[in-house]
């Protein structure tokens, strides 16, 4: 029985060129493609794949965002990051969101399906460079155990922040998240509040930082 798989990537481009690697191998059927978190979410619900291959920065939602709604939702779904970022916070982001593995972009089309049949076994598969960065800040956690925690946002407040960090109005939040502009500017309050910061600025850098957005994005 084939391993049934969505390619979420936010270019086009690429999308079509992992489809036609991996419709070639007899055992993967690539049943669906989407360009953002969001829409990913959707086709989750609608096609319930085995297999997600997820880009981690993406416009509107973020790759961590969308692992974590769809884990929460559908657990049985097995998700692997594909991202041209190895920077801690994307790895350690997808990893902690339940995705069952991370590659980068220049990996070979071999690596993937592998890691894709590892996923369905369910095991976790790394690349070798990104293995090592999990190792180097497992160790650096260790030796800082004691540095205080930021707060954690709710999945809403994550939501909120990545699209006002991506320069988003409070209108086009609130058309986006099918929310009122008064519920966007309390969340973008509270958030503030948790984060001790004052400006959209600070809120930019945050997201960053933690890996909900990038400067490619």
């Amino acid at each position: 029985m084939s391993i049934k798989l969505l390619l979420t990537d936010d270019h086009k481009i690429i999308r079509q060129g992992l489809r036609s690697l991996l419709d070639a191998e007899p055992d993967i059927e690539v049943i669906g493609e989407a360009e953002n978190g969001r829409k990913t979410v959707q086709m989750v619900r609608e096609l319930l794949p085995d297999v997600v291959v997820m880009d981690v920065t993406m416009p509107d939602l973020n790759g961590i965002e969308a692992t974590r709604q769809i884990l929460a939702e559908f657990p049985q779904v097995k998700i692997i990051a594909l991202s041209m970022h190895h920077h801690e916070q994307f790895v350690t982001g997808m990893l902690t969101a339940g995705a069952s593995g991370y590659l980068l972009k220049d990996c070979s089309v071999e690596e993937l399906t592998e890691a894709v049949r590892a996923a369905t076994r369910g095991d976790v598969y790394l690349s070798p460079g990104v293995a090592s960065v999990v190792i180097k800040g497992y160790v650096r956690q260790l030796k800082e155990s004691d540095k205080s925690i930021p707060p954690l946002l709710t999945p809403r407040q994550a939501e909120v922040l990545q699209l006002v960090s991506e320069g988003k109005t409070s209108k086009e939040i609130a058309s986006r998240l099918c929310i009122s502009v008064k519920t966007v500017d309390t969340h973008r309050r509270q958030i503030m509040d948790k984060l001790a910061v004052s400006s959209i600025a600070e809120l930019t850098k945050y997201a960053i930082r933690s890996g909900l957005t990038s400067l490619d994005t």
